[in-house]
């Protein structure tokens, strides 16, 4: 139960993460900073893809854990 409860605080705060570079990317964006909002979307689309990493590993813990 403590891995499950790990996974989903790490997820939500690299989806806190990724909101927060996504933001910044439409601020830069309307600024006309093209090169920073590219910056900040890698940035947040890193974030989006560690937390669905953790998404997976919560589910591969059920997963194994539920027989």
């Amino acid at each position: 139960m403590k891995k499950s409860i790990e996974n989903h605080k790490q997820a939500a705060q690299h989806h806190e993460e990724a909101a927060k570079h996504h933001k910044q990317a439409a601020k830069h964006h309307e600024e006309g900073n093209h090169d920073r909002a590219h910056t900040s979307t890698v940035i947040a689309n890193g974030h989006a893809h560690m937390a669905s990493e953790k998404q997976t590993d919560d589910a591969k813990h059920h997963a194994v854990n539920s027989k």
